[in-house]
């Protein structure tokens, strides 16, 4: 597991995953840092699923692993829409 990949530039996520006692708020922290940094050329979805392949098998309990989860379903729900759309009426 490389440290500085294209899934992990920064090597964030690799360096959550060696934290000793770190916590789910510290994870959440961290993945809002790596989410900001993630190019506009890449999918967040896909890397997620990259993430999750790299690290979720070696580590199921940990609370990153459980973070990049949440992270996955956020992505997958749909989003509702604002403006004028969400206010029409369907006739």
């Amino acid at each position: 597991m490389p440290k500085g990949d294209n899934l992990d530039p920064k090597g964030l996520i690799f360096e959550a995953y060696r934290i000793d006692g770190i916590t789910t708020a510290e994870c959440r922290t961290i993945f809002l840092d790596w989410a900001l940094s993630v190019p506009g050329t890449h999918v967040p979805a896909d890397l997620l699923s990259g993430l999750l392949k790299q690290y979720g098998d070696d580590f199921p309990d940990h609370p990153m692993t459980q973070t990049l989860r949440d992270g996955q379903e956020q992505i997958a729900q749909p989003r509702r829409r604002g403006g004028w759309r969400s206010r029409q009426r369907d006739a």
